[in-house]
């Protein structure tokens, strides 16, 4: 386990104090794989948020912004509350089970009552294009709202951490909606807390997307399957979604993570994922993931019955297939103490690459060794 639910709970609450003003701040690195050749706000000047107010309209600007998040922007109560129905599917709060929201479909005959919940939590702030956002050290935190990034394109994400939005309840929070957009680089962010789904890509077509060393941290002590692991981990609907997602660590999760349909292409490297207590990977047959170099430990169901087409760097002689696409052999994957084999070694897909940047792969022993202790908002 990376770090204890209680201590998570404390980096939040040391992030709150102001941090110093640094002489320069700026991206580090660059993305690999799909995203390449983003640039956010450039050189634009950046900009310290002084309140959510001040965040929200910085981040819906039309002008390029590159904005430094050095403190805890707290959300939680800057939108009131919302009365309404929950319905209890999954088992009681004090069973460490979620409740579900009743978005107008009521409860199809489970026990449901009234609830009051954080209205800030349920809808991210809206993002607009060449925007740049960064986090100073590990006090860059967005507590009680994601972020939204809708019809927009050129954007970089680095180095936050966003927390805490209804966890209690299905339908309570995103952590980073994505739909229709281009040029997207999310790097070292942290996402824990959350009342539904990580990532989740809508049905517009998201292109050119990298989500690197980031910590989707799934422990939690409310989940659908009422075991403190999170089920929605990343909702991938998109139509025709390219999604780079390298040297990532996917933590105490128990499902859709990710759940692959509309036609996305995922292509997975150097990731890790460990102590998953469902199946890790789902969706429908139209969805396409290329896994290389990753790392499977502790997975009770890595395929499941997922349907669509997957390749899962089986063998020397499999991996060899990706030369003519990808330009260098595949890279096989490490799985350790799984409840199934992941063999899938599907090719026909293999085309949808042609034009894209492909991100490089190191040997899955490397980011068994690096991922868990460097991803989020380790910067």
């Amino acid at each position: 386990m990376k770090f204890s639910l209680g201590l998570l709970f404390a980096a939040v609450a040391v992030a709150s104090s102001p941090a110093k003003r640094a002489d320069a701040v700026s991206v580090t690195g660059s993305p690999p794989g799909f995203a390449y050749g983003v640039t956010g706000g450039g050189d634009a000047t950046p900009v310290y948020p002084t309140d959510v107010k001040h965040l929200i309209e910085l981040l819906g600007s039309d002008d390029p912004q590159v904005i430094i998040i050095d403190k805890t922007f707290d959300f939680i109560g800057t939108e009131g509350t919302t009365k309404g129905n929950i319905c209890k599917a999954y088992g009681s709060f004090e069973d460490g089970c979620q409740s579900t929201i009743d978005i107008g479909k009521g409860c199809d005959g489970k026990p449901s009552e009234p609830y009051e919940w954080d209205t800030a939590g349920t809808t991210g702030i809206t993002v607009q294009s060449d925007k740049t956002i960064i986090g100073v050290g590990n006090k860059g935190v967005l507590l009680g709202k994601g972020l939204r990034i809708v019809r927009a394109s050129n954007i970089i994400v680095q180095n936050i951490m966003i927390t805490n939005l209804n966890p209690q309840l299905v339908w309570g929070g995103d952590a980073i909606t994505l739909s229709g957009t281009s040029k997207v680089w999310i790097d070292h962010v942290t996402t824990q807390y959350t009342g539904r789904v990580h990532y989740v890509f809508g049905h517009e077509a998201n292109a050119h997307v990298t989500i690197s060393n980031s910590f989707m941290n799934g422990a939690t002590n409310f989940s659908t399957s009422c075991d403190g692991q999170n089920y929605w981990g990343l909702e991938l609907v998109g139509a025709d979604d390219q999604i780079t997602f390298a040297n990532n660590y996917v933590y105490r999760t128990s499902g859709r993570s990710p759940a692959l349909s509309g036609k996305t292409l995922f292509h997975a490297v150097n990731s890790v994922w460990e102590d998953n207590s469902g199946h890790a990977i789902e969706g429908t047959d139209d969805g396409q993931g290329l896994f290389e170099g990753c790392v499977f430990n502790n997975v009770t169901q890595i395929v499941g019955d997922f349907v669509g087409q997957l390749f899962s760097s089986p063998s020397a002689t499999a991996n060899k297939e990706c030369a003519g696409y990808l330009k260098r052999d595949c890279v096989t994957n490490i799985q350790t103490n799984n409840g199934d084999q992941f063999t899938n070694a599907d090719t026909k897909f293999f085309s949808n690459f042609a034009g894209l940047n492909i991100a490089t792969a190191s040997a899955a022993s490397a980011a068994q060794a690096s991922v868990p202790t460097n991803a989020g908002n380790t910067l």
